[in-house]
């Protein structure tokens, strides 16, 4: 007789192939990367936080969505030179120095 646990999870598992080892490979392969791109995202929020800032407030200045800052601020943006340069000019921060130490 199976539990009341194993029942319920039986009754709420996925049809689908969990991708887990996909993405734990995907995140090795991408470190480097992913971890510079943590330090521009902590930096934007280092700013948001003194300048007692929305992500609203932030998208404005940068002029591009809401949703385009949420994925910043997750730390998974594959940034350009130019992209980290256009987010330093118009926030006055440093983000390539924030990116750098998080490498």
């Amino acid at each position: 007789m199976k539990t009341r646990a194993v029942q319920f999870l039986e009754a709420h598992q996925s049809g689908e192939r969990s991708t887990f080892v996909a993405d734990a490979q995907w995140r090795h392969e991408n470190a480097s990367w992913l971890r510079r791109s943590r330090g521009v995202a902590l930096a934007i929020i280092d700013y948001m936080q003194d300048n007692n800032l929305s992500r609203n407030d932030v998208a404005a200045r940068l002029d591009v969505s809401p949703q385009y800052v949420s994925k910043i601020l997750s730390g998974k943006v594959n940034f350009s030179f130019k992209s980290i340069a256009e987010i330093e000019d118009r926030l006055g921060i440093d983000c390539f120095r924030a990116a750098m130490v998080g490498a």
